[in-house]
């Protein structure tokens, strides 16, 4: 990844500008400059065309001065000291409402997570999901399909990368518990010492920050430093300010509860408090933020998902606003448009899932003797045929009792649908090679 270009300086900017009609020509165009849509950064217009008769440097200047206007200072301060700031422009307004309709309120609430028979499934499913991927964005190298077993399973993790998707799957079933709870360092802690458990070459820095010694640089495999983060002497004062900012406390004006968790996310990655795991922190303290501003929904949200599929994209963002004089703006719309794409998407998987329960669910009702874990567990065994079910499994993929996923199972294996083995003192279900013609039979008896 490339660090972008620096803009040139307002000062300078302004000071290029050869008469004071000039000067008041320009400013005649800013209000057109409010108007514009787009948040470009100056790596990104310097290849845009300008408007007629207006140099690149010049549209620069115009859009800058507009874009002064509207910023807002908090807490968040650089090395240097200078405060970070941000503006919510038209387009994130935009995203911000439908945030709102789509993850706050109780519009258009897919029906299987407001059904308590099948939240669970949903829930346990999302819970995965952002564990792996958030995972893989700090570079975990495992499948999906091995991570989820693992899960399932109940087995120890083989190595560190599964090891960091079992603490985060740990990590976000915690957040729900913590999400009525204010921010506290010791709180922060707490999480960071779930999202590291065993995979830190020094133990003993899990749960705390680093020290003057323990100096951490963000960057590439080729020496290219894209961060270098505050003093470690100052994060004790700096994490006092980021728990202010996140419980409310500061500024002294009112900040939409989406950016502000927004804003919280970037805040923890840009102090990297930690020897490691701070992406991974930062993105559970967002969770924690937007539930904690009842934005529910987010137990079944992976934005991660959206972020590994466009890591540079992600990282662009936080180098926009480093770069553009600390603008956190380029940074809350790279994270509205993750959190509708990621609301987008889980409408659909729900909508796709549900079609294909009803799809199992035709062949199986004349049966009328599987719920709806059971169709589940046949949906799944379809799709992966050398999969191994366990109640331990069962039990966790559905949260619910043990006895229970015994019954479910074991009522399967009497009608024929999974094939149950005994290995050692443990009991496993494997998928039959016919599982479609055991199916199809089974419909044929019962309509008989």
């Amino acid at each position: 990844m490339r660090i972008p270009q620096t803009p040139p300086g307002l000062n300078a900017l302004m000071s290029e500008v050869k008469s004071p009609e000039r000067m008041m020509e320009l400013f005649s165009k800013m209000g057109e400059a409010r108007t514009q849509r787009h948040y470009l950064h100056w790596d990104k217009l310097k290849h845009y065309s300008p408007p007629a008769g207006v140099s690149h440097r010049e549209w620069w200047m115009i859009l800058k001065l507009s874009r002064t206007e509207a910023l807002k200072p908090i807490g968040l301060k650089d090395k240097a000291g200078r405060p970070f700031q941000f503006s919510v422009p038209e387009l994130v307004q935009e995203e911000l409402h439908q945030i709102d309709l789509g993850a706050g309120g109780l519009v258009s609430i897919p029906e299987p997570i407001t059904n308590p028979q099948t939240r669970n499934r949903y829930l346990v499913s999302s819970l995965m999901e952002e564990a792996i991927t958030s995972s893989q964005l700090e570079g975990a190298v495992t499948t999906r399909e091995v991570a989820k077993e693992m899960i399932r399973s109940g087995r120890k993790p083989r190595d560190t990368s599964e090891q960091m998707i079992l603490n985060n799957f740990i990590t976000m079933q915690r957040i729900r518990i913590l999400k009525t709870s204010a921010l506290t360092p010791n709180l922060v802690f707490q999480i960071h010492r779930l999202v590291t458990q065993n995979t830190l070459d020094d133990p003993t820095a899990a749960g705390r920050c680093r020290r003057p010694d323990e100096k951490r640089v963000v960057g590439d495999d080729y020496g290219e430093v894209y961060h270098d983060p505050p003093p470690a002497e100052e994060l004790e004062e700096r994490m006092a300010a980021m728990c202010a900012f996140a419980n409310g406390e500061t500024p002294g004006y009112f900040i939409h509860p989406a950016v502000r968790a927004i804003i919280l996310h970037f805040w923890l990655a840009y102090d990297h408090p930690f020897v490691d795991g701070n992406g991974r922190t930062a993105r559970a303290l967002f969770y924690w933020a937007m539930l904690h501003h009842n934005y529910w929904l987010f137990e079944f949200i992976s934005i991660s998902n959206i972020l590994r599929k466009a890591p540079a994209k992600y990282g662009r963002s936080f180098l926009y606003t480093e770069t553009d004089d600390n603008d956190l703006t380029y940074f809350l719309i790279a994270q509205t448009q993750v959190i509708r794409r990621a609301i987008r998407e889980l409408h659909s998987y729900i909508e796709k899932k549900t079609t294909e329960t009803r799809d199992v669910e035709s062949h199986m009702r004349a049966l009328d003797l599987c719920n709806h874990r059971q169709v589940e567990v046949i949906r799944h065994a379809l799709k992966h045929p050398s999969q191994r079910y366990t109640f331990a499994s069962h039990q966790k993929c559905h949260n619910i009792a043990y006895q229970t996923a015994r019954t479910d199972l074991l009522n399967l294996a009497d009608q024929g649908v999974l094939e149950q083995r005994k290995r050692g003192r443990q009991i496993a279900f494997i998928v039959p090679a016919d599982l479609g013609d055991r199916l199809m039979q089974l419909e044929k008896e019962a309509r008989t």
